[in-house]
């Protein structure tokens, strides 16, 4: 089969090739700290989509954690106060 081959998404008629797919997995090569940070290139693609979903699980972790310790720090502080002000400010951005 040619690498010039199409694959149709989910969802609609909308393809894409599998150089475009290729082009994808090395861009996410480089956005993955525990990828980039290898010294080989050779990353079977697999590889690279199993690290991708671990860091977007850990991504969410983080997001968790940090949105249950601002509840908790808004939940200590005054609404009215300076703090609470700026705290409201910076999530309105």
């Amino acid at each position: 089969m040619s690498s010039r081959r199409s694959r149709q998404q989910s969802g609609g008629s909308t393809r894409i090739s599998d150089d475009q797919i290729i082009d994808l997995v090395c861009k996410l090569r480089q956005l993955i700290p525990e990828i980039r940070n290898r010294r080989s290139d050779k990353v079977p693609a697999s590889k690279v989509l199993q690290e991708t979903c671990n860091y977007i699980r850990n991504l969410q972790r983080e997001v968790d954690d940090l949105s249950m310790r601002l509840s908790q720090l808004l939940a200590t502080i005054d609404a009215d106060s300076a703090e609470a002000s700026i705290i409201r400010s910076l999530l309105n951005q």
